[in-house]
């Protein structure tokens, strides 16, 4: 009798989600199975991967000399390819255990994604398994439980750690995007500029993105909500603590919401008319950790005056979609995904 257990080590079907902030692994049947840090700590004297992920980010602003802690991926693309091949396949191997074949592999790509990019992201994933590549957008849509593949228009806004991805999607692909690289990396560069300028004093990207996470807003709050942290004051370069409240994040947080803002309008703008009444209709979808902040959802809707709201587990929506996609797997010849001409539904 062939034993079922002895099946599943000859290949497995893996998707992969690469963010400037974090890396999501989903394999087929199984769902998300890797969520660590795209993070990666580096031996300067030997060249040598220390840690990845979780042990890596631990490193931030504590490592010695000789410890250099990178992200390998920025805006969307690859920063420092070596590092983020041998990152890729370090998580692919983990997926895959102790697999025979080499997987398939499923790894979704930002609107904005250039050529150069677009043939190292594969190059990079080639190393450990065959490539199918995918519109990042369009997993975010099926995550965010949109019917991708019907003939209606929808707008989905994906704002992530390193890129905003706007789309309009419907039949199974891209009709309309544009890609900014603004993101949550630009908001907490914005609360750090914010707090050097008005306090004199400077905080690190955790301590700016824990500020984010606690007190992070784009629209008014009903009652303001304050938290106290530290910095270095740049006048005496002591210690200080300083008390930041979410009405003051209206104000740090200003220029970068409203490039989003722009994008968004600007996809409207190229969107046929058709289309434009099925979002009136339909509404818009917000992915990402960005969507996270408090009131952006009210914001946009205010400002384009079309309904919106945020996808049930925001961060999770482009893995999700790729784990449904993964099932269709068999479906795909071609290296790039093509949602339209398959026949199961997703």
């Amino acid at each position: 009798m062939f034993n079922f257990k002895a099946k599943q080590l000859l290949t497995r079907d893996v998707g992969i989600d690469l963010g400037t902030t974090s890396v999501i692994v989903c394999v087929d049947s199984k769902g998300i199975v890797i969520r660590e840090p795209s993070v990666v700590a580096v031996n300067r004297d030997t060249d040598m991967i220390e840690k990845i992920g979780k042990e890596a980010q631990a490193m931030l602003g504590r490592s010695p000399a000789n410890i250099e802690v990178v992200r390998p991926l920025a805006g969307g693309g690859i920063s420092k390819y070596e590092i983020t091949k041998r990152m890729i396949e370090y998580f692919i191997r983990r997926a895959c255990g102790n697999s025979v074949m080499k997987p398939r592999i499923l790894i979704c790509l930002p609107a904005g994604t250039t050529e150069v990019e677009e043939m190292a992201i594969i190059d990079a994933g080639t190393r450990v398994g065959k490539v199918f590549i995918m519109s990042e957008s369009v997993a975010a849509a099926i995550g965010a439980g949109i019917d991708v593949r019907s003939p209606v228009g929808h707008m989905i806004v994906d704002i992530g750690g390193g890129t905003t991805d706007v789309a309009v999607v419907s039949l199974g692909g891209v009709v309309v995007s544009e890609s900014k690289k603004v993101a949550g990396d630009k908001f907490d560069e914005a609360i750090m500029r914010y707090v050097r300028r008005k306090y004199n004093t400077q905080i690190g990207d955790r301590t700016a993105e824990y500020v984010k996470r606690k007190i992070g807003a784009v629209y008014e709050h009903g009652d303001a909500v304050e938290i106290q942290v530290k910095g270095r004051c740049l006048l005496k370069g002591l210690p200080k603590e300083i008390t930041l409240s979410s009405t003051e994040m209206l104000e740090a947080m200003m220029e970068p919401i409203s490039e989003i803002l722009d994008t968004i309008c600007s996809v409207i703008e190229k969107t046929p008319p058709e289309l434009v009444g099925d979002i009136l209709k339909n509404g818009i979808v917000l992915a990402g950790g960005g969507s996270m902040l408090y009131g952006i959802d009210k914001l946009i809707e205010d400002v384009t005056g079309i309904k919106t709201r945020v996808a049930k587990s925001p961060m999770l929506c482009v893995a999700n979609g790729m784990t449904e996609v993964l099932g269709l797997m068999d479906e795909f010849s071609e290296q790039r995904v093509d949602l339209s001409k398959i026949k199961q539904k997703i």
